[in-house]
C-alpha cells in the first residue's frame, strides 16, 4: 500500500510542478521552490527558504516589543493594516494568541506597528482576552479581533484619531461564541467566520458530527454590529462539498449546537478564510476521520488520503468545491525534510490571504510550516490548476502564520513566526523582491 501510495505521490508532483512552473507568468512572478526546508539550514536571520531574487527581514520581532518576558514566546499570530483612511497601510496590527490566565496572566494582546518609523506599541490587553487569533480591519475603519477558545468572543476595536490607540472595544456577541479564526468581510458588510473545531470527530452534548462550521452574520444594518441574524453554511453534498445554503437564523450565543441542529456543515478543524471576488476561500485544517471500506472489505481511515484542504465557495451560486487538495492538483507529504523516502507536499493548511495577482496564498500550520500559492483558473471541478510551493521555514520549533498583503504595499508578504526556536525570536516577517521600507 505504501509504494502505491508514493508512485501516485510522484504522478501527483509531477503534474504538480509543471502546472505550477507553466502558470507562474503572472504578476507575482516567482519559480516555485522544489522541495520544503530543512531545519538543519536553520539560519535566525532569514529563517524562511524563499525563492531566486526575494529578500526577507524582520520587521517587528521581541527586541522591539516583548509582551511577554521571563522567556515568553509572544506568539505573534494574525495581521492586518488600516485598509482605509488618508494613512491606509501606514499600520500593521497584530493579535498574540496566548492562553490566560494561567500561563500568561497579563492576558491576550493586540500590538501595533508604525511601518513609516518602526514604532511598536500594545494596542489592547487585558487578563481575560485568551488565545487572540483572527484579525481584520472593517470598510467602516475598525478593527475585529477574536478569541481562538471554545465559547470565544469576537471584538469590535475603535481607535483614536492616532490609528495607534485604542478608543473603545466592544464585545460583539451576535456574531456567535464560537472558536474564532478567521474573519473576512464582503461588499455588503457581511461578517463570515470559522468554528475552529474538530467537528467530525469531537461533536457536542454527544452529538457527532457538530460544530467545526462556516458562518455568515448579516447586519440589519451594512457597518453596525449591533443588530443583525447568524446563519451556518449547510451543503448538500459528500465530504463537504456540493450545493451549498445558509441555514438559520442560529442562536449567536450557542452558534456551535444551534448551527449544527439547523443542518450546519460540520468540517475538522476549518481554520481561515479569505474572499477574493466572489469566492470565499476556507482553510480546513485536517482530514476527515470518518471510515470507509475499501475494495478488498477492509476498513480503512479516509484521513490517509489527505490532510488539510481548501474550500472555495461560490457566493453568487452557492456550489461548495475542493479547490486545494493534496493527491488531487497538490502532492501529499511524506516524512519530513532530511529523512529517507521524504516528499514535500501539501499539509495542514491554516492561514489564507489574497495575493496581488489575485492567486490564494495560503501557510502550513505544520513544521516545516510551507508558503504556497495557488490561481483562481479552475478545472470543470472547482480545482486549482496551478498550485506552487513559494517559500518554507528553517525554524525548528516554529510555525509561520498571519500570511498578508497589505493594499498599499502589493509587493510585501508579511508573515509572522511564532513559537522560535530563538531567544525573543517571535515577530513579524517581510517576504519581498524590494528593499526594506521604513524603519
Amino acid at each position: 500500500m505504501y509504494r502505491c501510495k508514493m508512485f501516485a505521490v510522484a504522478l501527483v508532483t509531477l503534474a504538480f510542478s509543471g502546472l505550477a512552473e507553466s502558470d507562474r507568468s503572472d504578476g507575482f512572478n516567482f519559480i516555485p521552490l522544489d522541495a520544503s526546508a530543512n531545519s538543519a539550514d536553520w539560519i535566525p536571520a532569514s529563517p524562511w527558504k524563499v525563492p531566486k531574487g526575494f529578500k526577507q527581514w524582520a520587521v517587528s520581532d521581541e527586541t522591539d516589543l516583548n509582551i511577554y518576558d521571563g522567556g515568553r514566546n509572544d506568539w505573534h499570530d494574525m495581521n492586518t493594516v488600516n485598509e482605509t483612511g488618508p494613512e491606509k497601510g501606514r499600520y500593521l496590527y497584530r493579535t498574540h494568541e496566548l492562553r490566560s490566565p494561567n500561563n500568561q496572566p497579563e492576558g491576550g494582546s493586540v500590538s501595533v506597528v508604525d511601518l513609516k518609523s518602526g514604532e511598536t506599541r500594545i494596542l489592547a490587553q487585558a487578563p481575560d482576552y485568551d488565545a487572540l487569533d483572527g484579525i481584520r480591519w472593517t470598510p467602516w475603519g475598525t478593527i475585529l479581533f477574536a478569541e481562538e477558545v471554545t465559547g470565544g468572543r469576537l471584538f469590535e476595536l475603535f481607535l483614536e484619531d492616532d490609528l495607534t490607540k485604542a478608543r473603545k472595544v466592544v464585545d460583539r456577541p451576535l456574531l456567535g461564541r464560537l472558536a474564532h479564526e478567521g474573519i473576512d468581510l464582503d461588499r455588503d458588510g457581511n461578517v463570515y467566520l470559522v468554528d475552529e473545531y474538530r467537528g467530525r470527530t469531537s461533536g457536542c452534548s454527544g452529538v457527532t458530527p457538530c460544530g467545526g462550521g462556516v458562518y455568515k452574520f448579516v447586519p440589519d444594518v451594512a457597518g453596525d454590529l449591533k443588530a443583525g441574524s447568524l446563519y451556518a453554511l449547510k451543503v448538500n453534498g459528500m465530504d463537504g462539498v456540493g450545493l451549498g445554503e445558509w441555514v438559520g437564523p442560529i442562536d449567536p450565543l450557542k452558534a456551535r449546537e444551534s448551527g449544527s441542529v439547523a443542518g450546519g456543515q460540520s468540517y475538522q478543524r476549518p481554520e481561515d478564510l479569505e474572499i477574493i471576488g466572489d469566492t470565499l476561500y476556507v482553510a480546513i485544517t485536517e482530514g476527515p476521520r470518518d471510515t470507509k471500506v475499501d475494495r478488498r472489505g477492509r476498513l480503512v481511515f479516509t484521513s490517509e488520503l489527505y490532510e488539510g484542504r481548501v474550500i472555495a465557495i461560490d457566493l453568487r451560486t452557492m456550489q461548495v468545491s475542493n479547490f486545494v487538495k493534496p493527491g488531487v492538483n497538490a502532492p501529499v507529504e511524506i516524512g519530513r525534510p532530511g529523512e529517507p523516502g521524504h516528499r514535500s507536499g501539501f499539509d495542514s493548511v491554516d492561514n489564507l490571504a489574497e495575493a496581488p495577482n489575485g492567486d490564494l496564498v495560503m501557510i502550513e500550520d505544520n513544521n516545516p510550516s510551507d508558503i504556497w500559492f495557488a490561481s483562481q483558473v479552475t478545472n470543470e471541478f472547482g480545482a486549482s490548476r496551478s498550485v506552487a510551493l513559494f517559500a518554507s521555514l528553517t525554524d525548528p520549533d516554529a510555525e509561520g502564520t498571519g500570511i498578508y498583503y497589505s493594499p498599499e504595499d502589493p509587493g510585501t508578504l508579511y508573515v509572522n513566526v511564532q513559537h522560535s526556536a530563538a531567544d525573543d525570536g517571535d515577530g513579524t516577517w517581510a517576504i519581498s523582491r524590494e528593499e526594506r521600507k521604513g524603519k
